[in-house]
């Protein structure tokens, strides 16, 4: 992709200090005891404790900050993740108008607290409704390409834009629709989370479409978003997993599937395009 640095995206919520654990957590009561006992007797008792270390009584989980280790290999990929994030916004806010509010993106190392509760690296990238916030370690573009074969920046852009697809299934108020559906029948649970996910893959494909009228994508970059779609197909992932295929149990749908809903976002460059759910 031709990309630019444009500085940090005002969006963009770096995490990567930050040492999530579940438990063990210091309770107010405590913290209080030892204000005060620094107070009366003029000591730092809250040294005691640790570096920073914050009790969230909702999640029961231990954040810890560190120092920060990074590379230039790895800042690089920062200011991309933020390019993507604010042009991703940009062009969302274009198609929706007023109706489009912008979503932030946590980038973190091992595990994250959101609304949704603390999540570890293994879930892969995700969208917290609850919040408004994509959630990305950094690691998973490594996998992307070494486990799942899907090299490239745009395939790393195309992750992106799939979760900010489901920021804008939440503004349009989809994925509220999509779990009462789910709640009154359990039964279609699978099914109506592979379309939910198949939609996000279809709004990808409208910034992908945009990107393109655009001149920001190179040779080879659409091959590269189409690929990474069909590597994380539910099959293909099953089959590499565990050896056989179980299409009763497929979240986010097939490689194939995945592969035919980001082409129709990336052919039309209309989200009215994307309903998963009556085609």
């Amino acid at each position: 992709m031709r990309w630019t640095r444009r500085g940090r995206s005002a969006n963009l919520e770096d995490r990567r200090g930050r040492r999530v654990s579940r438990g063990g957590s210091v309770g107010c009561g405590t913290l209080l005891i030892l204000i005060a006992l620094s107070v009366v007797f003029k000591q730092d008792f809250l040294s005691l404790l640790g570096p920073a270390i914050v009790n969230n009584s909702g999640g029961g989980a231990t954040v810890t900050e560190t120092d920060l280790r990074s590379s230039p290999e790895e800042e690089e990929l920062v200011d991309f993740m933020s390019f993507v994030l604010d042009d991703l916004q940009a062009t969302w806010r274009q198609q929706l108008g007023s109706q489009y509010q912008d979503a932030r993106m946590v980038i973190f190392r091992e595990a994250v607290q959101s609304a949704c509760g603390v999540t570890g690296s293994a879930t892969g990238p995700f969208y917290c409704p609850g919040d408004a916030k994509v959630y990305l370690d950094l690691s998973f573009f490594s996998e992307l390409h070494r486990r799942f074969g899907a090299p490239g920046d745009f395939a790393q852009a195309y992750v992106i834009a799939h979760e900010l697809g489901h920021h804008v299934q939440n503004l349009l108020g989809i994925e509220r629709q999509v779990r009462q559906l789910q709640s009154g029948n359990p039964g279609a649970r699978n099914e109506l989370s592979v379309r939910m996910e198949l939609q996000a893959d279809c709004f990808a494909g409208v910034w992908g479409h945009s990107t393109a009228q655009r001149g920001i994508l190179e040779r080879g970059d659409l091959e590269e978003g189409l690929g990474a779609a069909s590597a994380i197909g539910d099959d293909r992932i099953q089959r590499q997993t565990q050896g056989r295929v179980v299409p009763d149990a497929f979240t986010h749908g097939s490689s194939a599937q995945r592969v035919e809903w980001f082409k129709r976002g990336l052919m039309s460059g209309d989200p009215d395009q994307c309903d998963t759910f009556t085609q």
